[in-house]
């Protein structure tokens, strides 16, 4: 992924395991494969017997677990794990999950990837009854409402505390006898649950963290389910029914690893069609294909073969260079940009280019990819890009909660071309995203979220309503 050049983040990634010895060495191993969804910060809640023990720290996944010792403590047969990337909430270790509470009766290990878009409203509400809080991001809300709630049993509690949150959510939560997992009623972050050659259960982010442990697919997590695992087995009920498939478009776009499906679809394979779209979409008279590495190679392959064009290893990542994402100014993500990618000049210099790129975001990286090229000798470079102009923000879990931080949001596509350098500029439509994806499903935009591009939002925003219409009017004003 080029997730560290681009400056757009997918909030995290969550992996759970039931009834397998070696359950947190499984979930290392998943988590791995999910590295690509949070590189912040990292953690492994262990099921030993009923009793929870959790190891967690700041960093990548092998830097938190460096220590062997760290794992070797994670002891039992049931486990849940995280890898972050913050969207709410500050970016100190109180914040990485998973989220261990401990009462009287009951341990439990909650881990969290999304965004609660009522938040604000239920925190403040649960502050003014007494609640405690001991982080400062939006997953620990459900845990108090679990707690809260006046329902019979621990099943009808959890289901009566996901009626209460909005926005993104897929959960997992750990508890003394039992695994829940849950998904929010648009399903907007991918979740799928696989079963142990063994017989336990595996549920997490990606099937590519599935393949990871050698667990066979079961099924996608749908909006609205609520999943329970125990020694008995899996049980997959509803907490509503009130549902309908939205799914971040992003995770195909961009987020995803290509080997993980969802919903059926294999990413790479849904990129690939979306380069081929594109190149019917936005054709133009050229030499070679060069795609930026890694996210774009999927779609950049798509356009040559549509296009007849050669693809070529224009540009080469440099594996070892520092994530620029967690450069505190943008001065060292520029130079960060520079370390990470380099251009061929044996091949670029005196041809001309389409340069394939997934998204652009901010438009930095736009810019200093396009010059590379030229300083490397390209006779010219066209930009198309296999999504539609980015130009709202997300609530649900990717880290774009401003219109001010989106170039598309605030330049035309001339005034964009031209601040690239770029000889030309050409964006995939709606149409072409929701037509290569191709889920097969009776929903809006095929089943896709599309606000990113449209600003057409499945849900009621709640909390940011307000500051979102004003920041839209605002920028209105100024065009």
């Amino acid at each position: 992924m080029s997730t560290e050049v681009k400056g757009l983040n997918e909030e995290c990634g969550v992996f759970g395991v039931w009834g397998s010895p070696d359950a947190a060495q499984l979930t290392y191993f998943g988590l791995h494969a999910l590295q690509h969804r949070g590189q912040e910060g990292a953690g492994i809640t262990a099921n030993d017997q009923g009793t929870l023990k959790s190891e967690r720290g700041l960093g990548l996944l092998a830097d938190v677990f460096r220590d062997p010792r760290r794992l070797d403590r994670l002891t039992g047969t049931a486990a849940v794990g995280h890898v972050r990337y913050a969207t709410a909430g500050n970016h100190g270790v109180e914040n990485i999950q998973p989220l261990e509470f401990n009462f009287s009766d009951a341990q439990f290990a909650l881990a969290h990837n999304g965004n609660l878009t009522n938040a604000v409203s239920l925190r403040r509400e649960l502050e003014q009854a007494g609640a405690i809080f001991h982080a400062s991001s939006d997953s620990e809300i459900l845990m108090h409402l679990i707690r809260r709630s006046k329902a019979p049993t621990l099943d009808e509690q959890v289901k009566d505390a996901l009626n209460q949150v909005q926005g993104g959510f897929a959960y997992l939560l750990i508890t003394n006898d039992r695994l829940f997992a849950a998904l929010d009623p648009n399903g907007f972050r991918p979740l799928v649950v696989g079963q142990l050659p063994t017989g336990g259960y595996v549920v997490c982010s990606e099937t590519c963290a599935l393949d990871a442990v050698g667990a066979t697919f079961i099924q996608d997590v749908h909006p609205g389910e609520l999943l329970t695992i125990d020694d008995q087995g899996l049980k997959i009920d509803h907490y509503t029914t009130d549902t309908q498939l939205a799914i971040c478009s992003m995770e195909f776009i961009y987020f995803a690893r290509p080997d993980s499906d969802i919903y059926g679809v294999n990413v790479h394979s849904a990129r690939k069609r979306m380069g081929a779209r594109l190149a019917q979409e936005q054709p133009v008279e050229a030499d070679i294909v060069v795609g930026v590495p890694n996210s774009s190679l999927s779609a950049a392959t798509g356009y040559a073969e549509a296009s007849g064009l050669p693809y070529e290893m224009g540009l080469i990542k440099n594996q070892y260079s520092s994530r620029t994402f967690i450069q505190p100014t943008q001065a060292l993500r520029e130079q960060g940009v520079r370390m990470k990618l380099s251009a061929v000049k044996g091949v670029v210099a005196g041809k001309r280019v389409v340069l394939i790129d997934d998204s652009i975001v901010r438009g930095t990286t736009s810019r200093r990819i396009v010059k590379l090229l030229k300083d490397a000798g390209a006779k010219s470079v066209h930009l198309r890009i296999a999504s539609p102009p980015l130009r709202y923000p997300c609530f649900y879990g990717i880290d774009i909660q401003t219109t001010r931080e989106l170039i598309a949001a605030n330049q035309t596509i001339p005034e964009m071309c031209q601040s690239f350098g770029a000889d030309s500029l050409g964006f995939l439509s709606e149409a072409g995203v929701i037509e290569s994806v191709g889920l097969k499903v009776e929903a809006p935009y095929g089943g896709l979220c599309m606000a990113y591009f449209n600003g057409d939002y499945p849900t009621p925003l709640y909390d940011y309503q307000v500051e979102y219409d004003e920041e839209i009017r605002q920028l209105q004003l100024h065009k």
